[in-house]
């Protein structure tokens, strides 16, 4: 089924809106949820939640890509339950592995406001769209996905000290360019 016609189901208020997007995107926000969480239980918790979320969310939103919809509600959610199980724990866990990565370029949580999202947001796929296509992946891989740099290495047949490497250099170049656009300090 179109990703259309599964947010037509959630404005019909269908409950195969949800069926239709657990069929379709739910093996994708598991995936998202277990790298984030590094536990089956809550990633299965974390992607159920993601689903729960969408059909509260939509009707009034209408997601032009569900896909990526669904990611970010799953992220969202799963970051929300990584930090309740870890709050005061110095755990090195991969994705507080990544957090640390790339915190050398995050911006202030002030920085939050929802204008100022879609600014940074539109930045940084201006960004991606500059990249090589293999460093553009290696980003998102670890970033979005949040998949161990071991995993990303074996996927493009790269040596985790090249991945690490190139994941640095990007960052490094990502920062620029935001410093350019006038985002970071």
């Amino acid at each position: 089924m179109k990703d259309e016609e599964i947010v037509g189901l959630y404005w019909e208020r269908s409950d195969d809106a949800v069926r239709e997007t657990q069929t379709k995107y739910g093996k994708y926000c598991l995936s998202i949820a277990r790298n984030i969480t590094g536990n089956e239980q809550d990633a299965e918790e974390c992607a159920n939640e993601a689903l729960h979320a969408a059909w509260n969310s939509i009707p009034p939103g209408r997601p032009e890509d569900l896909k990526t919809y669904m990611g970010k509600l799953t992220r969202r959610i799963s970051i929300s339950r990584w930090r309740k199980n870890h709050a005061g724990t110095r755990c090195p866990s991969e994705f507080s592995v990544s957090l640390e990565e790339i915190e050398e370029i995050a911006v202030d949580d002030d920085f939050g406001a929802e204008i100022d999202r879609k600014i940074l947001s539109k930045a940084i796929s201006d960004f991606l769209r500059t990249l090589p296509e293999t460093n553009r992946n290696l980003l998102i891989r670890r970033y979005w996905y949040n998949d161990p740099i071991k995993e990303i290495g074996e996927r493009y047949g790269f040596s985790e000290g090249k991945v690490k490497v190139t994941l640095q250099r990007t960052r490094e170049k990502l920062a620029e360019y935001l410093r350019k656009e006038g985002l970071i300090i």
